[in-house]
């Protein structure tokens, strides 16, 4: 089997929970994932995502599974080839008030609200997603069992990286351009050096002392 038919092949495969979708009169599947649930630092993002059935997209998997190079040019092609797609970031003060779930639900809400296209089925990554007025199908590990699902991980991911990188250039020292706001060893030594930051989630931060 060469490269092109194995990737070929996983895209029939993670097609499956949509072509339910389709065999259970609800066709339009969007996909909903986030990134960025566990950093100390930075907003937690939202995607959705309705993919083309007539545009395969190869290559699609849990974008935890994906190298940088690999997500970027992933993301170009879900944004150029997607019927609809949305990102919503929650920043940390929100983060901080609701906590990070109810944060990471009005970030999924938000997406799914400002699709251009609405659709008839969410398929999520075993996240209770309520307040839609949309049928929810939520599938464990989802991000590396459906297409809709991985595109979305992928377009959040890739989505939170970009804005981490500024955050690097306007808080410089923290490295938040190396570990994207997760609790590293470098993290933790900077933020003893330099003290809290703007973009850090005072309710994380609390936990660690």
């Amino acid at each position: 089997m060469t490269r092109e038919e194995k990737l070929k092949a996983k895209y029939v495969e993670m097609s499956a929970f949509e072509n339910e979708c389709i065999a259970e009169g609800t066709p339009i599947a969007c996909g909903i994932d986030e990134a960025g649930r566990g950093p100390l630092a930075g907003p937690v993002v939202a995607a959705a995502c309705i993919l083309d059935p007539d545009k395969p997209i190869y290559g699609l998997d849990d974008s935890k599974k994906l190298s940088p190079k690999k997500r970027d040019m992933l993301y170009d092609e879900i944004v150029e080839k997607a019927k609809a797609f949305c990102i919503i970031r929650v920043e940390p003060q929100e983060i901080d008030q609701v906590n990070i779930l109810e944060a990471t639900k009005n970030a999924m809400r938000a997406a799914v609200k400002g699709l251009v296209v609405k659709p008839d089925v969410l398929l999520i990554d075993a996240v209770n997603l309520s307040g839609t007025g949309i049928p929810v199908k939520p599938i464990i590990k989802g991000d590396a069992k459906s297409n809709s699902i991985a595109a979305a991980s992928i377009l959040a991911k890739v989505a939170r990286d970009r804005i981490m990188v500024e955050y690097d250039k306007e808080y410089p020292g923290y490295g938040f351009a190396q570990h994207k706001g997760y609790g590293t060893a470098a993290h933790y030594a900077a933020i003893h050096e330099l003290g809290i930051s703007p973009i850090h989630r005072m309710s994380f931060l609390k936990k660690m002392h």
